[in-house]
């Protein structure tokens, strides 16, 4: 990729396109995960039980 001199226009097609904003479905499906841990921690913080559904394969009722 050649280097871009001062005052030139910039190509798109010189730089590649890069967007860390577009998640896969698997990297989708991780983050929701996530988020509904960090969410269960925090509310187990403040004396709300809203814990794990399954517990070592075993659904656990409520």
């Amino acid at each position: 990729m050649p280097l871009q001199r001062p005052g030139l226009p910039l190509r798109g097609e010189d730089s590649p396109l890069i967007r860390p904003y577009v998640l896969t479905p698997e990297e989708r499906q991780e983050r929701r995960l996530q988020r509904g841990r960090r969410r269960a921690l925090w509310l187990a913080v403040h004396g709300i039980d809203a814990g794990p559904r399954w517990i070592h394969g075993v659904e656990v009722v409520s």
